[in-house]
């Protein structure tokens, strides 16, 4: 760690022993009562304990200790394709003066066109980040939480325009120069992307991985650190800020996450406000209890109510909810209004009343004023049931609307980024007839393998895991056969992307969490948050048809 970079000035980091646990017994992760189990009252009641709850947070016995190094050393028999999985995501590592730092997007050397594939993604590299931490090798994820969080102190401008201080990079590249002897890290903030739309995910993803690695290892101490106190304190002063807004969620720009090309989602996408609420959470068992933390804790805790109320209030859907909008009333007036948004009935699609089962339900993409997007979004939604922004009603009713609707939001190839696709004269207004969000292709309804550690995780939570089983199974048909795609066209995912790079490092590496998870469901704890009792409101809208 200490030669990560000769330009950090983070402190030198005592190693955590781990020997001491090695004696330690297996964990229950049904039964282990983590830090983030405590109520958001307990928090804000105990600003004043200090340190000592926050350092017995942490469960190191469900680290990486209790998880094979390799496929191996498992009792089980691992599929074939486990190993080739290993093998391809070890080339996609990048090293800075001697340490690895992440991993490239993608290792295609048949694409004429590297473009910027040949980069660190912070988003690309979280199923990355998961599996070595799994596996063990906790160094790398470590290494590149601190280089990121060296890259965001940098000065951020596009054209004449500063950004804020808290912005996470896109992405970064290291760059090698054989003649002087010397590496460079190149970051981009948003400045070289397409559409030059700043990263709002990144901030969210660095802070659920930090949280994710100090879970893993038990060790706090990363955590600890000024500079992280730091680099989380200004991640959440971008999104905690005051302003216009009447709502609790973040307004945001088009392409501003993993669907980083115009795709209609500016507004309130629900990728963008799960990741939001979780990132909140996560933050809020890491952040120290001095002055300048206590303050940041509050102002997390009153935010947490409000979003979770809004969320399971007004972006879900079922479909008694559906039936209750196609009942509204418009213009209505006063604090009375059941139609808060003023959502005009007639401009509910068609297709989602055929596409609403009787049982089950989901967050819908987008609500604003006389505006509700009702595509469903596969991100989402899982990291709503991982954080608990989903109730447990809610959640289970996402499941089942995956188990009823199998054949559109997985078909042959799992899973739909996002369900339906936009077509016609609709694709050309929303996407500005853009070639390669096509109908059922890229992120207009295209299906990405890296989305089964996501669903995975979801099923493990919600008790399905026979569901993500039957995912997995039929990516194992596939993915070596075809070289790792990025992603796949057509309707129910039949086809290879036709601009999708093969050895897409994501893919890879979300095939290894879903199948290191389904056969340690222990490894959910890095990556899930268990339910705050105090925060469930008292909603009179149905949560699902078994209400």
């Amino acid at each position: 760690l200490r030669n990560v970079s000769s330009e950090c000035s983070l402190p030198e980091l005592d190693d955590f022993d781990l020997s001491r646990l090695l004696d330690k017994p297996r964990l229950n992760i049904d039964r282990q009562r983590s830090f983030d189990e405590r109520s958001l009252s307990e928090l804000s009641i105990g600003l004043a304990r200090g340190l000592d709850s926050y350092e017995t947070a942490y469960s190191p016995g469900r680290s990486a200790l209790n998880t094979p190094a390799s496929s191996a050393r498992n009792s089980f028999e691992p599929h074939p394709m486990v190993a080739d999985a290993w093998e391809a995501l070890r080339r996609s590592l990048v090293y800075f003066r001697g340490q690895p730092v992440g991993t490239i997007a993608a290792y295609d050397h048949a694409s004429e066109e590297v473009l910027n594939y040949d980069q660190v993604f912070v988003r690309d590299f979280v199923p990355s980040a998961l599996a070595f931490l799994m596996n063990g090798e906790t160094d790398i994820v470590k290494n590149f939480l601190l280089k990121t969080l060296q890259l965001q102190s940098w000065e951020k401008k596009v054209d004449r325009f500063k950004l804020g201080e808290g912005v996470m990079p896109a992405s970064f590249k290291v760059l090698h120069d054989p003649v002087r002897k010397v590496e460079t890290v190149v970051a981009d903030f948003g400045e070289s992307a397409i559409g030059r739309v700043a990263p709002v995910d990144s901030g969210f993803w660095w802070i659920i991985l930090l949280r994710a690695y100090t879970k893993t290892t038990g060790d706090v101490t990363l955590a600890e650190t000024p500079e992280c106190q730091k680099g989380m304190r200004l991640i959440l002063t971008l999104c905690l800020s005051e302003g216009f807004d009447t709502f609790p969620t973040l307004l945001c720009a088009d392409g501003c996450c993993m669907i980083d090309r115009r795709m209609g989602i500016y507004g309130y996408p629900i990728e963008i406000q799960a990741l939001f609420f979780m990132a909140l959470r996560c933050a809020l068992v890491m952040l120290k209890h001095d002055s300048q933390g206590n303050d940041f804790i509050e102002r997390i805790v009153t935010r947490l109510h409000a979003l979770s109320y809004h969320m399971r209030s007004y972006f879900w859907i079922d479909f008694q909810q559906l039936n209750g909008i196609y009942r509204y009333k418009t213009e209505e007036y006063s604090h009375t209004a059941v139609n808060k948004f003023n959502v005009i009935p007639d401009s509910i699609p068609e297709w989602v009343f055929d596409f609403m089962p009787t049982r089950g339900g989901y967050f819908i993409g987008n609500v604003s004023p006389a505006r509700m997007d009702f595509r469903w979004f596969a991100l989402g939604n899982c990291v709503a049931i991982l954080s608990c922004l989903a109730t447990a009603e809610q959640a289970s009713a996402i499941m089942d609307l995956i188990e009823e609707r199998w054949e559109e939001l997985v078909g042959e190839m799992p899973l739909k980024v996002c369900y339906p696709a936009i077509e016609s004269h609709e694709w050309r207004i929303v996407t500005g007839c853009d070639p390669k969000n096509t109908r059922w292709s890229y992120h207009n309804g295209g299906s990405w393998p890296v989305l089964l550690w996501l669903l995975t995780a979801a099923c493990i939570k919600t008790g399905r895991p026979q569901i993500a089983r039957r995912a997995i199974e039929l990516a194992e048909m596939r993915l070596v056969k075809d070289g790792w795609p990025e992603y796949y066209d057509g309707k129910v995912g039949r086809f290879i992307g036709k601009q999708a790079r093969k050895f897409q490092t994501w893919s890879i590496a979300g095939y290894l969490v879903g199948k290191m998870m389904l056969e340690d469901p222990s490894h959910l704890g890095m990556i899930s948050l268990e339910e705050d009792k105090q925060m469930k409101p008292l909603i009179k809208r149905s949560s699902s048809w078994t209400c």
